[in-house]
């Protein structure tokens, strides 16, 4: 499962969100998160088994892609808008982990 947290954007990585005391804000399986690639919506830059860092400017470019493609209504999609949204409305970046 890949886990997702909220991270402030001035926060350094940390190896450990245990240790940052980050908060969970959603997960993806192995199964979404290549569907969500070969959908074309997250970069095939970004391993699923390698931790990885969101700013705003690489979620902006995710929701483009959606929106350009018009998958809004997806449930792969679903899943990781809800992950994007949370990390908007609190103002942070997304910082995932494999587990």
């Amino acid at each position: 499962m890949l886990d997702f947290y909220t991270i402030k954007k001035d926060q350094p990585t940390p190896n450990y969100p245990e240790k940052a005391k980050l908060i969970l804000i959603g997960q993806l399986d192995d199964e979404t998160f290549y569907n969500l690639q070969k959908k074309g919506i997250i970069d095939k830059s970004f391993d699923y088994y390698s931790d990885f860092r969101w700013n705003k400017e690489i979620t902006d470019q995710i929701k483009k892609n959606i929106s350009i493609k018009s998958l809004q209504f997806d449930d792969d999609i679903k899943k990781l808008l809800q992950i994007i949204s949370i990390a908007e409305k609190n103002q942070q970046d997304i910082i995932a982990y494999g587990d």
